[in-house]
């Protein structure tokens, strides 16, 4: 597991080794390091999920970093990407020489974790805090939201079911 020093220092291992390369970077963080990271939602994560240019070069660069701190060669991966629908509004996060590091703001990671729907992972408990985070109150306004950043054509029907059990169930712990 990744803590939130151990992204850090390993980001600015990646700048490190950028800056050797003579290469200027942008990552933007999703997942479960953007929850580390950006909103302190959780202490952990396994990887770093992000979309990254220029790809090829810090892909070769992270492959590089993943040896020297012993880690799989995936720690940083954009397996991500395909839930990038529209260029996300960004918050940035770390700024160093030769890498920018951005997260994507908390009303496109909820409709992003709301898209990927895979609900048996910690994406639960980060789909719950952004609804909090963001105060949303109802189901509709999450559904609201997605949409804004995805045709309603690719929400899976676990997505709706999901979100809207996890509103009754807030209304029946408030009751």
């Amino acid at each position: 597991m990744l803590n939130v020093q151990t992204i850090r220092r390993l980001l600015q291992a990646l700048n490190e080794e950028l800056a050797r390369r003579d290469i200027q970077g942008e990552i933007g963080v999703c997942g479960g390091a953007a929850m580390c990271l950006a909103f302190k939602a959780r202490e952990a994560t396994k990887d770093v999920e992000a979309i990254f240019k220029p790809s090829k070069e810090i892909r070769n660069a992270a492959a590089k970093i993943a040896k020297s701190f012993a880690l799989d060669e995936d720690w940083l991966n954009d397996a991500v990407k395909a839930y990038f629908h529209v260029d996300p509004p960004r918050e940035p996060l770390l700024e160093f020489s030769h890498l920018r590091v951005w997260t994507p703001r908390a009303d496109y990671m909820l409709a992003m974790k709301g898209l990927s729907a895979r609900f048996d992972t910690h994406d639960r408990e980060d789909v719950e805090f952004l609804i909090e985070y963001l105060e949303i109150q109802s189901a509709d306004q999450v559904f609201a939201l997605i949409n804004r950043y995805y045709p309603h054509s690719i929400v899976p029907p676990k997505t709706q079911f999901f979100i809207e059990e996890l509103f009754e169930k807030r209304s029946r712990t408030k009751s």
